[in-house]
């Protein structure tokens, strides 16, 4: 497979055809810049892993809304795991908050995230679940992406974000993070006011300022007219109410690109935390190996231009396509609630469940060797 599919509610992004594939991201660059080719594909959460990029004999870029041909039935699908189990989520969450409660510890923000190892009764189509997705969630960017550029033939990670990482067109660069989350309640008086909540939070408002911060940091070098609202607003999907803040800046340098924007801003506070290193030394440390979840998907075509997007709400089907890891996380810092952010990841996996028809476990063992 050689797939790469990035629909947005205003245009589609489909590329095929593999012409030459990286797995280091910096070839990628060099590759583009000597010939400006067009790249499409995914980054890993963690820089040093491999990517799965390639430069495709064909991208076709569309205005308006994608609609599969047609959308079989899925398949019935079960949790066959859950790594960690949801009290040893508790458990870590409740650990890290001590750690960043400490006065002596440069850690700040971290994201802890958890999964869910899916079984499906028979073989899931990508393009068939992607359109699903889509269905479900016509305001999220739904993306499918082959993982064969990473080592991971066969492989496709697959989900619907709602998060913007950057985008760049022109000389024009967007982008709208998302930090602090409450889940949406059944009542309307009471989701209005957790949305209230939400917006006045002091534990949410201090997690969402880290993403802000380092996003300036990196961007004001490379951005001229950058403009950064002082408060974050709501933005609302099927199952949260999300923190947001939208950005736009000018590029100093017309030749810097989508791509190369990308890798300066990814990971971001969003999904990794702050200090950087402290962060990310912390997430490796006491997770499993992330892969894709909380990476990036995108595209950069041979002017430049191109979006990417934070692959978060989806998961990585294996090549036998009947197994699927979905990964959830929430932005830790020393005010969390070790319950609440528990809860917070479940209601980010609903999207893939959701999507699935596959009803949240009871908690019981999580046996490891079921994330292959």
């Amino acid at each position: 497979m050689d797939e790469f599919l990035l629909a947005r509610p205003d245009s589609v992004v489909r590329g095929s055809g593999v012409r030459v594939s990286f797995a280091d991201p910096g070839a990628a660059v060099a590759a583009r810049r000597g010939s400006a080719m067009a790249i499409v594909g995914a980054l890993p959460f963690d820089p040093g892993q491999a990517a799965a990029l390639w430069q495709p004999r064909e991208l076709l870029h569309t205005a308006g809304s994608w609609r599969p041909a047609a959308l079989p039935e899925l398949p019935a699908v079960r949790v066959v795991a859950e790594i960690p189990s949801p009290a040893e989520h508790v458990a870590r969450v409740t650990k890290l908050v001590e750690q960043l409660g400490d006065p002596a510890n440069a850690l700040r923000k971290v994201v802890a995230a958890r999964s869910m190892v899916l079984e499906a009764e028979s073989a899931l189509d990508p393009e068939v679940l992607a359109g699903y997705l889509l269905a479900r969630h016509p305001n999220a960017a739904v993306y499918a992406v082959d993982l064969f550029a990473a080592g991971r033939p066969g492989e496709t990670l697959i989900g619907a974000t709602p998060e913007v990482l950057v985008a760049r067109h022109g000389d024009r660069v967007s982008l709208n993070p998302l930090a602090g989350t409450l889940p949406h309640l059944p009542d309307p008086a009471d989701d209005a006011a957790q949305a209230r909540e939400l917006l006045s939070s002091t534990k949410n408002r201090e997690e969402h300022a880290y993403v802000i911060d380092w996003i300036r940091e990196r961007l004001a070098p490379v951005c001229a007219d950058l403009h950064i609202p002082d408060a974050p607003e709501l933005l609302s999907t099927e199952q949260v109410w999300h923190l947001a803040t939208p950005i736009h800046g000018t590029l100093r340098d017309p030749s810097t690109t989508a791509l190369d924007l990308a890798l300066l801003l990814h990971p971001t506070p969003a999904v990794n935390g702050t200090p950087f290193a402290d962060a990310l030394d912390t997430i490796t440390a006491g997770e499993p190996w992330r892969g894709f979840y909380g990476g990036a998907v995108g595209w950069c075509d041979s002017d430049g231009d191109g979006e990417w997007v934070v692959a978060i709400r989806g998961g990585e089907l294996a090549a036998d396509r009947r197994r699927l890891r979905a990964s959830a996380g929430g932005g830790i810092v020393a005010a969390s609630d070790p319950r609440a952010e528990l809860a917070e990841t479940t209601a980010k996996l609903g999207t893939l469940l959701g999507t699935l028809r596959c009803a949240l476990p009871n908690d019981g063992p999580s046996p490891s060797h079921l994330l292959g």
